[in-house]
């Protein structure tokens, strides 16, 4: 190997770090599709280069990223269809192992996506991790960047801890086609913990996921107006808090994700959620029905 670094001119340590960023450029750019196909359906008219400003790529140029873009269909003058995209970077594709499954209880699915949050002309990421039946944000996390270490690994670390004491052999963990959801680190958690990997084919697979980032994106984040990295990670522990342990979901009988698991374990009974509600109406002067709704 000697012989071919002096005949490269460069050094040994001078090839490997160009060998890095070789590898880390490739996988920022399989982590860019998702991400810029929702920049395209939320600003239908943004040409490549005003998202490239607006995504700010760690170890991507200019030109790279607009050639990427425009390689994808992602060019004005084109008008395609983005309800599959071209794997033409060797994309690891998992089967779609959620279509046609029966719920009956909580850590069968987990559902996940990456959204990005825009925030005083800049582009951070957010993930989310949610148990389908239960509708429970298990995991989450901010980045201001697309790698896989700060946006699936630490939501996905957080789920799991958050499900201590469960087994979550055979979790079948559904996502999109995201590089974030099929890197080598990624994988080797779901491996060591049985997860089962599971990917829609399209971008309609994995509605539920993405409707939790719509939610916590337009009604809380939105509300709460952070201006900074510091507040937008306050602010995204406060949104998933309430969300968790105070919105009601029509899917789980008008009750939160966090009542609805209590019920489920026996932590709470049906009696003790309505003398629990008695009291809050009879505090705010209202009242209720004594059935569980």
């Amino acid at each position: 190997m000697n012989a071919i670094y002096r005949t490269l001119g460069i050094s040994k340590q001078a090839f490997h770090q160009r060998v890095d960023l070789n590898i880390r450029q490739q996988e920022e750019l399989e982590q860019f599709l998702p991400i810029i196909r929702q920049v395209r359906e939320d600003h239908p008219r943004m040409a490549a280069r005003e998202m490239y400003r607006l995504i700010q790529p760690q170890t991507i140029g200019r030109d790279r990223f607009e050639a990427f873009c425009f390689e994808h269909g992602f060019k004005l003058d084109i008008k395609r269809n983005f309800h599959r995209t071209t794997n033409s970077l060797g994309v690891t594709r998992f089967e779609n192992l959620v279509e046609g499954f029966e719920l009956k209880g909580i850590n069968q699915v987990w559902v996940s996506d990456i959204t990005y949050y825009e925030m005083n002309g800049r582009f951070y990421y957010l993930t989310f991790i949610m148990d389908l039946y239960s509708r429970r944000i298990l995991g989450y996390s901010a980045s201001n960047n697309l790698f896989t270490e700060n946006t699936t690994i630490p939501a996905l670390i957080m789920a799991i801890r958050r499900r201590n004491g469960y087994d979550l052999e055979r979790l079948i963990f559904h996502s999109d086609g995201g590089g974030q959801y099929y890197s080598k680190e990624f994988l080797r958690l779901t491996k060591q913990t049985g997860i089962r990997n599971s990917m829609c084919e399209d971008v309609f697979g994995n509605t539920h996921a993405e409707r939790i980032n719509g939610t916590i994106k337009n009604a809380y984040l939105g509300s709460y107006n952070p201006q900074n990295p510091v507040q937008l990670n306050n602010m995204l522990i406060k949104a998933v808090k309430m969300y968790n342990e105070q919105k009601p979901h029509k899917a789980l009988k008008g009750l939160c994700p966090q009542v609805f698991e209590d019920l489920l374990s026996g932590l709470l009974t049906e009696m003790e959620l309505i003398n629990k509600r008695k009291k809050v109406a009879k505090k705010e002067n209202l009242t209720i029905i004594n059935n569980f709704v």
